[in-house]
């Protein structure tokens, strides 16, 4: 088992930045790729950007390329995502989840986070 817990979100205004952090617990974090995901109301949930196990390759939604990074300490068992340039369209609550592979289905993932909202006002 992993247990993912989220931290950073909030309310920021337009153009504004906060950073999400990801700790995770329970089997070795090293051996999980890790992904950050969203969902606003009455949307699905959407990939954002996965990174591998050991952090050397990342891939990234169009979405949000160029506006967020990704990170991970595995000493530190935490992943994180630097989100700058927020757009009101942001707005959602924001899953980190760690699977064996990177990939942008939500449902290959095997474990989740119980989500943290961010809030971007206009």
């Amino acid at each position: 088992q992993v247990q993912l817990v989220e931290s950073g979100g909030g309310l920021v205004q337009a153009g504004g930045s906060l950073r999400l952090s990801c700790a995770a617990s329970g089997r070795t974090f090293s051996r999980y790729a890790m992904g950050w995901f969203r969902q606003a109301p009455g949307k699905e949930r959407e990939f954002l950007v996965g990174i591998r196990r050991s952090g050397g390759s990342t891939y990234y939604a169009d979405s949000v390329k160029g506006r967020f990074t990704i990170s991970r300490d595995n000493a530190k068992n935490t992943v994180y995502l630097q989100m700058n340039s927020l757009k009101p369209e942001d707005t959602a609550v924001y899953y980190c989840a760690a699977s064996t592979v990177v990939t942008t289905t939500p449902t290959l993932y095997e474990y989740w986070g119980q989500g943290t909202q961010v809030t971007v006002s206009s």
